[in-house]
């Protein structure tokens, strides 16, 4: 994986997820493309297939690839939540995953068209937006939605 070199002014921003439900369940892809003048497109889309959540994971990076592609994109700084996905993208030695190797050299062929990439692992809590939009195409409530409140109930 190439690391990134490009100026603010050329450098495209990608936040991805990928979700099954249950897991292996139906999956739904997020994304979250921010060009470098700032216009963030968002990708909110059910592939109506079943699957794992690491497979979700790598559709939801091809999907915003491609997207990122067709607006003329050249470098990307790509920011997910699955180590998994950035250990095979990234690590040359990485284990493979015999079930998703298929999937993992389609995302390394889409990566192998940019000119600069990085790709990073981030915390959940970072990933929100994309979590979101891959739960949304599900029709599920974002999960900070879900948590109970911890506030007090007034007497």
């Amino acid at each position: 994986m190439v690391h990134t070199a490009a100026t603010d002014s050329q450098l495209w921003q990608i936040f991805c997820d990928g979700s099954a439900v249950p897991n292996p369940g139906y999956m739904a892809l997020g994304a979250v493309i921010t060009a470098p003048d700032g216009t963030q497109h968002t990708l909110s889309r059910a592939t109506h297939t079943r699957g794992c959540n690491n497979e979700a994971e790598l559709l939801a990076l091809m999907a915003a690839l491609q997207n990122a592609q067709s607006r003329g994109a050249q470098a990307l700084r790509i920011f997910t939540d699955n180590s998994i996905l950035v250990e095979q993208l990234s690590t040359q030695n990485a284990k493979p995953i015999e079930r998703l190797a298929g999937l993992f050299d389609d995302a390394r062929a889409l990566l192998g068209a940019f000119g600069e990439v990085s790709l990073k692992w981030i915390p959940r809590h970072r990933n929100g937006e994309a979590d979101t939009l891959a739960r949304a195409a599900l029709g599920l409530l974002p999960k900070s939605a879900m948590k109970p409140s911890n506030k007090k109930k007034r007497a």
